[in-house]
């Protein structure tokens, strides 16, 4: 019996499969500390516990997507290990803020398949929510991704493409606990702008860029526990490049997108995500942001907004997609969120 595992390949993925993915992973003041010297992450409420309390919480949480990270790493060596790429998301919540001390661990469930029309690789759909220590969902969401067939004969399954929703309503988003910004501090928080200073169609310029270094993505991926082959082994691909992973662009637009929105605090709901061109290290990453909607919700202070966040490598900022309708090839994220912001 073979002691290793090679990983999943298409024809391994049937409709309806639950996986509980290994290691639980106990998230310390460390992951923190790590998290912001890979990114320029500065926004206040992940930065202090007196800013956090003072806003309702028992103290600083884990930076939103450093949480995401950990609970998707853990589902990459049953899922896509053996990926060409990760493709997408959707209908992505936070539920609980994730503290220090907390152990996060992951369940997913095959949702959707198709084969590709070359019957070399084909996309599997999976719902994957991450669970703390007491069995409380913190996050959950849905993502596709391509993997490789092993068995170029195997045949294809029935397809199955999962209905998914283009946003969360505002209505369906968490909103954490004791969360009040009646009391938001902006000169703390380094920027004077509100929810109400932000129109429906606005587009930001965040100005700033940072050049995506080997070493830095290596660490981050390590940190994250992804083994996905596609970041580490220079082998894999036929150009002989490492595939920055895409959740390390992810950061570093969102990190860079506090120069314009630095009172969007929280993360709270995942509409929709694209990687729509591949990136590599010696890449420079700058980022943009549009405005799509505005909501209140029930919390004292607190205001949804809806945010397109898109990450370039070059180009002109808000160049989005050609005549043809395909993203221009500088364009390297396409993300869809909600974020809640004082009012």
């Amino acid at each position: 019996m073979a002691k290793t595992n090679a990983g999943r390949f298409f024809e391994d993925y049937k409709l309806g499969d639950v996986i509980v993915h290994a290691v639980p992973r106990t998230v310390a003041e460390g992951e923190r500390a790590l998290y912001h010297a890979l990114y320029p992450a500065r926004h206040a409420l992940y930065s202090s516990d007196e800013f956090a309390r003072d806003c309702g919480l028992e103290g600083s949480p884990i930076d939103d997507l450093a949480a995401f990270h950990v609970v998707f790493g853990k589902t990459v060596p049953d899922v896509s290990l053996n990926a060409v790429a990760n493709l997408g998301y959707a209908e992505g919540r936070w539920v609980k803020p994730v503290f220090p001390g907390d152990t996060l661990r992951a369940v997913s469930e095959v949702i959707g398949l198709k084969q590709n029309s070359n019957g070399k690789s084909g996309v599997v759909w999976v719902y994957t929510r991450g669970f703390n220590q007491v069995g409380e969902v913190v996050l959950e969401y849905v993502r596709w991704v391509m993997v490789r067939k092993k068995d170029l004969d195997a045949p294809a399954p029935d397809t199955v493409i999962p209905e998914l929703r283009a946003a969360i309503p505002a209505e369906d988003l968490l909103i954490p606990e004791g969360l009040d910004f009646t009391h938001y501090d902006f000169e703390q928080s380094g920027e004077p702008h509100r929810w109400g200073d932000y129109e429906v169609g606005e587009k930001i310029d965040h100005v700033d860029g940072v050049t995506i270094e080997e070493a830095e993505h290596m660490m981050a991926t390590r940190l994250w526990q992804n083994t996905a082959k596609v970041h580490f082994d220079a082998t894999f691909r036929p150009d002989g490049q490492r595939l920055i992973y895409g959740g390390h662009v992810i950061s570093m637009a969102r990190a860079l997108s506090f120069n314009g929105l630095a009172n969007a605090q929280m993360i709270v709901g995942l509409n929709g995500g694209v990687h729509a061109n591949p990136c590599f290290a010696g890449d420079t990453i700058k980022a943009w942001t549009e405005v799509l909607d505005k909501a209140e919700t029930p919390a004292p202070g607190v205001g949804a907004i809806r945010l397109r966040l898109v990450a370039t490598k070059g180009g002109e900022p808000f160049a989005l997609k050609g005549e043809d309708g395909k993203y221009a090839p500088e364009v390297l994220l396409d993300l869809d969120y909600w974020a809640l912001m004082p009012m």
